[in-house]
């Protein structure tokens, strides 16, 4: 059973949706051009950010995983193959069956963008105050114990 928030949660939870919209906001217009120069849209860039994450994927996983159809998942997947980023490759047990991973190239992209947000996190957080460093990282805590 949940209980309303409190004026003082309230606070905190308005305080983290204003720094998660200006955070998200800053990150994705730095992601954006950089995405720009290496020709990859942002859910291309999401992709490669979960096939970071694993060994490999299967179409239907990264179609449920993108909230597409298996169709426009393999539109995802063809264009960053062609631009390197990831490879199709066949399951041992199952010929029939197309596995996809991220290739050194996109891991390389993926680690570059994640030290390029890190680094704009890092400039937003250093100029909170305690009581607003407070409030992230217990928001933190707690959606790490959601996933």
């Amino acid at each position: 059973m949940k209980t309303s928030p409190t004026i003082s949660s309230q606070v905190d939870t308005d305080r983290l949706a204003d720094f998660v919209l200006f955070t998200q906001r800053s990150c994705i217009l730095n992601l954006s051009s950089e995405l720009n120069r290496g020709n990859i849209s942002f859910p291309q860039f999401f992709l490669l950010a979960y096939l970071s994450s694993e060994e490999y994927l299967t179409m239907s996983d990264i179609a449920k995983k993108m909230g597409h159809s298996t169709a426009a998942a393999t539109g995802l997947v063809d264009r960053l193959e062609k631009l390197s980023y990831v490879e199709r490759v066949h399951a041992a047990e199952d010929r029939r069956k197309i596995m996809v991973r991220i290739t050194q190239k996109g891991t390389e992209l993926v680690a570059r963008m994640r030290s390029e947000i890190a680094s704009n996190l890092s400039d937003v957080m250093s100029e909170m105050d305690e009581e607003e460093a407070d409030t992230v990282d217990h928001a933190n805590r707690a959606l790490q114990g959601r996933g």
